[in-house]
C-alpha cells in the first residue's frame, strides 16, 4: 500500500467518524443517552471479540491481570467520553459537537504532564489559548451563547485525551490492541447500561426507533473505522496520520449541514477555523522543528571529504 493509499483509507475513517456525529444527534429522537451509549459498545465488544480470542492465541497466553487492570481504566476513560459526547448533543449542534470533540488533541500533551510527568512541546501553550479563542468564536462571539451542550462537549474532550493517553501507554506495555479495544468496549457498555436502567425509561420501540443508529455507530465507526485507522497508520507517517484523521471535524460539520441543514453564523466558521488550525499546529511545528533541528545537527554530506582528490 502507496502512502497516498494510505492517507486515503485514513480518510475514510474520518469520514465514517464525522457520519457518526449525525447518527449520535438523530438517536436522541427516541432513546436515552446511556442506553445508546449502552447498546453501541455492546455491539462493537462483540464485534471486536473474535479478534481478541485470535490475538490472544497467537500471543500464546491470555492477559495477565494486571493488563486487565489497566484496560478498566481505559474503559470508564472511554465512558467518561463516550456518554458525555452523547449527552451534549441533546442540546448543541453536530457542528458544534465535531470540533469541540477534537479539541483531545490540545488535552493530550496536558494530560502527560499530570499522569506521566512528560512535557510537552512549547507550541501546546498558544495553542492552547488559540482554541479556546475558536470556542468562544463558535458561540457567537458571547460567552452566554456557549450553550450547556458545548460545555459537555469539552468535558468529553478532556476525557478522550485521558483515554488516549492511557490506552496508548497501556498498549505499548501489554501489545494487544485488540484484547484492550474489546475490553474497553465492555467496560463502558456495562457502565452506561447499568446506569441506563435506573435514570432512562426504556422499551423495545425505542430500541427499534433508534436501531440503525445504533448499529452505524457499533459496528461501522467503532468497529470499521478502527481497523481502517489501524491499517492506515502502518503505512503512514503519525504526523500525516493525526492531520488526515483530524477532518473527522469538518466531516462532522459538513454531514451536520447535509442532513440536518445546521449552519453558523460568520463568526462561527472562524471559530471552526482557529479549531481546525489549532488541532494541524499541536501536531505539525513539534515534528517540523525536530525534522529541522535534526537536519542542522546532520553533518554536511555535500562538503568535500579532505580524502578526497
Amino acid at each position: 500500500m502507496t502512502r497516498l493509499q494510505a492517507n486515503l483509507v485514513l480518510l475514510l475513517a474520518a469520514a465514517i467518524w464525522g457520519g457518526g456525529f449525525v447518527a449520535q444527534s438523530t438517536a436522541m429522537a427516541s432513546i436515552g443517552p446511556f442506553w445508546f451509549v449502552g447498546l453501541r459498545f455492546a455491539i462493537a465488544a462483540l464485534a471486536v471479540l473474535p479478534f481478541a480470542i485470535i490475538e490472544a492465541r497467537r500471543i500464546g497466553h491470555r492477559p495477565h491481570r494486571r493488563d486487565m487492570a489497566d484496560f478498566l481504566l481505559v474503559g470508564l476513560a472511554l465512558f467518561g467520553g463516550a456518554i458525555t459526547q452523547q449527552i451534549g448533543l441533546q442540546t448543541t449542534t453536530v457542528t458544534n459537537s465535531s470540533f469541540l470533540t477534537g479539541l483531545y488533541v490540545v488535552f493530550v500533551p496536558v494530560i502527560s504532564i499530570l499522569i506521566f510527568r512528560r512535557y510537552p512541546h512549547w507550541i501546546i501553550w498558544p495553542v492552547a489559548l488559540m482554541a479556546l479563542f475558536g470556542i468562544f468564536l463558535l458561540g457567537g462571539g458571547d460567552v452566554a451563547s456557549v450553550s450547556t451542550g458545548d460545555l459537555w462537549s469539552i468535558t468529553c474532550a478532556g476525557f478522550w485525551g485521558l483515554q488516549i493517553v492511557l490506552a496508548g501507554h497501556f498498549v505499548s506495555r501489554s501489545q494487544r490492541p485488540l484484547a484492550l479495544s474489546a475490553t474497553q468496549f465492555a467496560v463502558c457498555a456495562v457502565a452506561a447500561l447499568a446506569i441506563g436502567i435506573f435514570v432512562e425509561p426504556v422499551s423495545l420501540e425505542a430500541i427499534s426507533g433508534s436501531l440503525a443508529e445504533i448499529l452505524y455507530v457499533g459496528l461501522i465507526s467503532s468497529g470499521l473505522a478502527f481497523v481502517l485507522q489501524v491499517i492506515g497508520q502502518r503505512h503512514t507517517t503519525a504526523p500525516q496520520a493525526a492531520i488526515v484523521l483530524s477532518s473527522e471535524a469538518l466531516f462532522g460539520a459538513f454531514f451536520g449541514a447535509l442532513l440536518l441543514g445546521e449552519a453558523l453564523p460568520p463568526i462561527g466558521y472562524l471559530g471552526c477555523g482557529l479549531i481546525f488550525a489549532a488541532m494541524l499546529i499541536v501536531e505539525l511545528v513539534p515534528e517540523l522543528l525536530k525534522r529541522r533541528d535534526i537536519a542542522r545537527s546532520a553533518p554536511d554530506s555535500a562538503a568535500p571529504s579532505p580524502f578526497e582528490s
